[in-house]
């Protein structure tokens, strides 16, 4: 687990030119998770010039603004064409799509089925609050079944998706969920996906209480901390738990880890193969 400090960051990873705090609600988890990306990315060693963070639209979006590293802030849906682009022109870059569940879920929905079918050697971070936060509280397709939104004042009638079971039915390399509660453990789930080959894919529960609690009888942030709390359970402990009792429980960890190479890698491969045989003369 990382040890650097609080001046260490401010000084090495984010940008001073740009105003503190951030734009993020107060409660708000967003930060938490920016933290825990930095920290990620100062154990692994990855010189800053090296890492490109691609980001969308939405509350998640801003976050590509205050840190020091290549930076791209991209149209709503998109972020995952601009990192595959990305990566593929230059492999070695550490490419890492910034996005929320909106973002990823709804319009960018078939970028991220295909991104981990390729096994694209991208991490996917998904910021998912459950709301379209900043564009006034729509439902996205993480809304749970029954909550209230601006545009679902009756309840929310769609099933959400499982982001968790979409990536690892799509064939992603690494698939994990945690939460901001939970920073340790979510740090040790991000440094794995930035240092795995292929599709990485970590799913970071965070809070919206501006948006999502305050219409979902959570009176406060606390409330939706004590909630992640509650709720959230280790995969390993979760599987043990009999059917009953997994209900309205949330498994966290590590779901899906696999090791085999970025589709980046096999394209380059493939590439170097016809080049011999030209110099062959095609023999």
């Amino acid at each position: 687990m990382s040890k650097i400090t609080g001046n260490e960051i401010i000084h090495q990873y984010l940008r001073h030119n740009k105003k503190f705090p951030h734009v993020l609600c107060a409660g708000c988890g967003h930060g938490i998770v920016l933290g825990t990306l930095i920290r990620s990315i100062h154990s692994l060693g990855i010189p800053k010039d090296d890492v490109v963070v691609v980001a969308g639209i939405g509350c998640s979006g801003r976050l590509a603004v205050y840190v020091d590293f290549n930076t791209v802030h991209t149209t709503h849906g998109r972020a995952l064409s601009f990192a595959t682009g990305i990566k593929m022109s230059n492999p070695k870059l550490n490419v890492i799509a910034l996005m929320g569940d909106g973002d990823a879920l709804s319009i960018g929905g078939n970028h991220l089925i295909h991104a981990a079918r390729r096994n694209i050697g991208v991490t996917a971070l998904i910021l998912n609050n459950n709301i379209y936060g900043m564009t006034g509280g729509q439902s996205s397709p993480a809304t749970p079944e029954g909550s209230t939104t601006m545009t679902n004042p009756y309840g929310q009638l769609d099933s959400s998706f499982d982001t968790v079971e979409l990536a690892r039915g799509a064939g992603a390399n690494y698939v994990a969920r945690g939460t901001v509660f939970h920073v340790n453990r979510l740090e040790k789930i991000m440094t794995e996906a930035i240092g795995r080959p292929g599709f990485s894919l970590v799913e970071a529960i965070t809070p919206c209480h501006t948006q999502f609690g305050r219409k979902n009888k959570y009176k406060s942030p606390v409330d939706m901390y004590n909630w992640l709390k509650s709720t959230a359970v280790p995969l390993e402990r979760y599987n043990e738990m009999p059917e009953d009792k997994r209900r309205d429980r949330m498994p966290i960890g590590v779901f899906v880890d696999r090791d085999r190479p970025g589709f980046e890698e096999r394209y380059y491969a493939m590439q170097q193969n016809f080049l011999k045989q030209a110099a062959k003369g095609g023999k």
